[in-house]
């Protein structure tokens, strides 16, 4: 996903939510679980639904360009997009179809439901709609009038296919439910002609052949049938051996001869549980061709172990002779025919972000830890992804040498690998190996001035030095052997971070035991240890120009130490919690720290001042690097997201602290509004909640906002109200809304049931500690009304009373 900030820096998101559905339009088949569509006479766009969202992928930049949201702040259930792409249907958990401008992103109609939509699909002609019910009916609609024409009824269960014939003159729809049948409606008289029987497991996709005569049916029985429509019966089935989830037949107006296509038969492609694509010959029932993935490890297809590598849709994209599938774990790829390699990859979920950095020459791609034993490569210019696997645990730490062609990477499965990009091609391979520590390994350091050697430090205690192998090998070789050439136990517990100075001379190392320490890169030797942190050290870094070493801990500062004397010269405060990483930016004069509390600043090391809160992310931030010109910078988060920020001199940010200074509170809330940062408008209601006419100052600027920014605070109180510390701030502007505005009123704002939901069980838990604060302090007046003052004498009561 794309964004740009408000405030002139951009970014990119590249994976905001899981995408639980994938929609391409080109005459692709829906599934019970996924949906497909590409847009664009040529095929340009994407459409995927994000929970209440569609978002509208651009396939050649990988950019948002539209995002579609739901009103009623519902999951989508089921989408479609008519044939000449000017029609988008929605439906969601709250039984409403609506009709969409997608260009405009607006809704044209909507119509109301019986149950929710598991499936639908528009005929060739975009006039009329198909949606299969999770009760077993399945209705047209009339498109161009806006009236259901046909209510089938005869299905068992939730119907999860529904498909036209592609020859409208036969006006015939295919449809799948539970029971395993496909079911063929005469639209004509309304009623099911005939049911198809062959598989005893769901079926997943229908694919018809160029004549229409012939239909493709696969399941998850693994088994592909083969289908007479004259006869209506079974030609021949094929034994796929993997459940398979999608299927598409090969036009005749292609030569396919490097995917084993030999003579005109009908062929077709499967995806399925075991992650690759395969060409089969529908009249011999033989495999033809096996996709190849070199740089995957086989899958897992032990029965009941579904691979997040498992392909779970299949589509074609046939103007440019491209297919798309989705995997398990909701990534998108494109493989360009006939030799089906990958062209381009889109993650569609990313998990905690523990470590992200730059990559290439130019810092024209980023390399990405997740919570996952794969590393992620995205080339920032277009969000395309490549996968590397070789770790089998979670890698914790990534780090890049000075060039920005090799990096290291670390895990919890106590190894070390190197990886080398070729700076031609952007690919990345495995080219060492290592491994020796009895733990998780922490946190990995590249050597600054040459290619020349690694340090490791690892939750056994330990630090280790590794020499890289000479020659390296070359792309496609096996990865070789790395060796540790020296080994100290460096702390008492768990090494969180190593750092390598700028002449790789000396190392650094912080830990939980609440110390960090200054080594020698010649023998391992001790110089000298930092002590000052009340908890642990997450975090050290070498100013790129003076001899000082900044230390980030849990204890919720950040401090600069004397590399000579051992002695701390600044001691930074301003997070609420952990300070989790550190980095100097504009040439070693200011800081940047990310924190547990999902805020990033900056820091001026010589006024020892903030002087700037940005409120990136909505949870932890692990990862933050700067680029190697010092112009951009990437942080990465718990919540999922990846964000690139442009070095910029943020005006908005700037003049909303003028604003305040000059109680202007009216239009620096504004500003906080449009920056859609909930920290940055919590500021602002705290500055006028603190002047001495706050109830009455805060009423007068929450009336005077607009609708949509009144629908802006709502949604940020529901985040403030989640925490004990802001949750009277919350109360407080939800008094002044609940008070001026008629239910009607709060009734039209977008989400608001969404945002009541979220509101109640956390107001009851404040009522209630309120409660129980209050009976405390009862308690307490009670005890000290009927407390006797000892070591007095025994004084007449009215005596005591004035003591």
């Amino acid at each position: 996903m794309f964004r740009r900030d408000t405030h002139g820096a951009v970014l990119h998101v590249l994976n905001c939510r899981r995408s639980h559905e994938i929609n391409e339009n080109a005459g692709g088949v829906d599934t019970p679980s996924y949906k497909h569509h590409l847009g664009g006479k040529v095929q340009q766009y994407i459409f995927c639904t994000c929970g209440p969202r569609v978002n509208i992928l651009q396939i050649d930049t990988g950019k948002i360009i539209h995002s579609i949201e739901q009103d009623d702040q519902e999951d989508i259930t089921s989408f479609s997009l008519s044939p000449d792409d000017e029609i988008l249907v929605t439906a969601s958990r709250a039984l409403l179809l609506k009709q969409w401008d997608w260009k405009q992103e607006k809704c044209t109609r909507s119509a109301i439901h019986n149950v929710p939509v598991a499936s639908m699909t528009f005929d060739c002609t975009s006039t009329l709609l198909a949606t299969g019910g999770c009760d077993g009916t399945i209705k047209l609609w009339d498109v161009v009038k806006q009236y259901c024409t046909h209510n089938l009824k005869g299905s068992s269960g939730v119907v999860h296919l529904v498909e036209f014939h592609p020859d409208i003159s036969r006006l015939q729809l295919f449809s799948s439910s539970v029971d395993c049948g496909i079911r063929i409606w005469d639209l004509r008289t309304s009623k099911c002609i005939c049911v198809l029987e062959s598989h005893y497991s769901a079926v997943t996709s229908l694919a018809f052949s160029p004549d229409g005569q012939t239909l493709i049916s696969s399941g998850r029985d693994k088994i592909c049938s083969v289908w007479d429509l004259k006869k209506k019966a079974v030609k021949r089935t094929v034994p796929v051996y993997e459940a398979v989830e999608g299927g598409v037949v090969l036009s005749g107006k292609s030569d396919y001869s490097q995917m084993g296509v030999k003579g005109e038969g009908l062929h077709f492609v499967t995806a399925g549980s075991k992650g690759v694509l395969r060409v089969w010959d529908s009249s011999s029932a033989r495999c033809v061709f096996t996709q190849t993935l070199p740089d995957a490890p086989a899958l897992n297809t032990e029965e009941g172990d579904l691979d997040p590598r498992s392909l779970m849709h299949l589509l074609p994209m046939p103007q440019s002779n491209r297919l798309a599938t989705v995997t398990a774990e909701h990534n998108i790829l494109i493989y360009q025919m006939p030799a089906l390699t990958v062209q381009q990859q889109f993650v569609g979920y990313n998990d905690d972000i523990l470590d992200v950095k730059f990559l290439g020459k130019d810092d024209t791609h980023i390399v990405v830890a997740t919570n996952s034993s794969q590393l992620k490569v995205f080339e920032l210019a277009t969000n395309s992804c490549q996968i590397l696997y070789g770790h089998t645990d979670t890698i914790l730490s990534i780090d890049v040498f000075r060039k920005g062609s090799m990096f290291a990477s670390c895990a919890k499965d106590k190894s070390l690998r190197l990886w080398k990009m070729d700076l031609k091609s952007g690919r990345v391979h495995c080219v060492a190996q290592g491994s020796g520590h009895s733990n998780a390994v922490g946190s990995v350091a590249c050597s600054r001035l040459k290619k020349g050697f690694l340090v490791s430090g690892s939750q056994d205690c330990t630090i280790k030095m590794w020499d890289l192998p000479d020659p390296l090998p070359d792309v496609g070789c096996e990865p070789v052997l790395m060796t540790a050439r020296l080994t100290e136990r460096a702390h008492d517990k768990d090494v969180n971070s190593v750092t390598i100075s700028p002449n790789d001379k000396l190392l650094a190392s912080g830990s939980q035991d609440r110390t960090a320490k200054l080594w020698s890169l010649v023998d391992m030797s001790l110089l000298g240890v930092f002590r000052g942190h009340s908890r642990g050290v997450w975090c050290v870094q070498f100013s790129p120009v003076d001899q000082v070493l900044a230390t980030a801990s849990a204890d919720g500062s950040i401090k600069i130490w004397s590399i000579q004397e051992f002695s701390c010269l600044r001691t930074f405060e301003g997070h609420d919690a952990s300070v989790l990483k550190v980095i100097f930016v504009s040439r070693g004069t200011q800081l940047v720290s990310s924190g547990s509390d999902g805020l990033v600043k900056l820091w001026t090391i010589k006024t020892n001042e903030c002087v700037k809160t940005i409120d990136a992310h909505q949870d932890k931030v692990w990862a933050l690097h700067g680029s190697s010109k010092d112009d951009l910078m990437v942080t990465g988060s718990a919540d999922s997201t990846i964000t690139l920020w442009k070095e910029c001199e943020m005006k908005q940010q700037q003049e909303l602290s003028n604003l305040l200074h000059e109680k202007k509170y009216l239009k620096a809330l504004g500003i906080a509004i449009s920056l859609d940062q909930p920290h940055t408008a919590l500021r602002v209601i705290r500055e006028i909640r603190q002047q001495e006419d706050g109830v009455q100052e805060l009423e007068k600027t929450l009336l005077k906002l607009r609708q949509d920014q009144k629908e802006s605070v709502l949604r940020f109180s529901v985040v403030w109200n989640t925490n004990s510390r802001s949750c009277l701030d919350a109360q407080a502007v939800l008094q002044v809304l609940l008070t001026h505005l008629s239910p009607e009123e709060i009734l039209q704002y977008q989400g608001t049931r969404t945002h009541l939901e979220g509101l109640i069980p956390y107001t009851e838990r404040h009522m209630q500690r309120i409660g129980r604060l209050l009976q405390a302090s009862m308690f307490l007046d009670y005890m000290w009304q009927k407390m006797r003052i000892t070591g007095l004498p025994h004084y007449p009561p009215a005596v005591v009373r004035l003591l």
